[in-house]
């Protein structure tokens, strides 16, 4: 069983404005076979703010209602679990072969969240596996959750949205720090990672903290050139 097969939804949250990073993240799905299809695989519009709300910067408020809504969505769908991908994920060429074991080990063992991408250092084991872990995950940007704990997380996340800035029991916050807060506090959801990670970030022009040449024309176009000239050579 692939991917598109074992999950009610897979969602790429993505700002409609940014057609350079949908135009690449379709290249990444057509590589790892998952190409959009209605109801199954589709991208999610992320959500625009205006203000700060107690988060870090209005883009990380924007970044964590994406992610929230994306959850709702699954939830009141009633889905038995939803795959979610933020549009600058850049999925690992080894993905297609480790798939079938990955679905394999999600339909015959209990799961709350994995972590498909993520910033931890991980042996290059030569087949990707999923483990048991109990810390906080780096990035969201390619992650599962398991449908029969989607209500509970998704009541916790609105939750975070009424309480004020670095309250202890969690208030506005990184999208991934909040996933975090609400492992420590339900021990009962298993989070697993993958070894080695199956997902990195594409080097793209940031729309949590966009750097100052971002803002200038000019500058932006040649960036944007550069970072296309060093993923080639990551890849080689």
């Amino acid at each position: 069983m692939k991917f598109r097969e074992f999950f009610g939804r897979i969602s790429i949250i993505n700002l409609p404005e940014r057609t350079d990073r949908r135009t690449e993240m379709l290249k990444e799905l057509e590589k790892a076979s998952l190409t959009p299809e209605p109801g199954r695989i589709e991208f999610f519009p992320a959500v625009r703010v205006s203000e700060a709300a107690g988060f870090t910067n209005r883009g990380v408020h924007g970044c964590f209602l994406s992610h929230l809504g994306v959850l709702k969505q699954a939830r009141d769908a009633g889905l038995a679990n939803v795959l979610v991908l933020e549009d600058d994920a850049e999925i690992a060429s080894r993905f297609r072969e480790d798939e079938e074991s990955l679905v394999e080990f999600l339909r015959t063992n209990d799961w709350g969240f994995v972590y498909f991408g993520h910033a931890l250092e991980t042996p290059a084991d030569r087949t990707t596996t999923l483990k048991r872990y109990y810390d906080g995950v780096s990035l969201a940007h390619f992650y599962a959750v398991n449908g029969k704990y989607l209500d509970r997380l998704v009541r916790f996340l609105e939750t975070v949205l009424t309480r004020p800035a670095g309250d202890p029991d969690g208030g506005p916050m990184d999208v991934d720090g909040a996933f975090h807060f609400f492992q420590m506090r339900n021990p009962d959801v298993p989070c697993h990672v993958a070894s080695p990670n199956l997902a990195t970030q594409r080097s793209s022009r940031s729309d949590l903290s966009p750097k100052w040449f971002d803002k200038i024309p000019v500058l932006h176009q040649t960036i944007a050139f550069l970072r296309k000239v060093k993923r080639r050579l990551k890849r080689r």
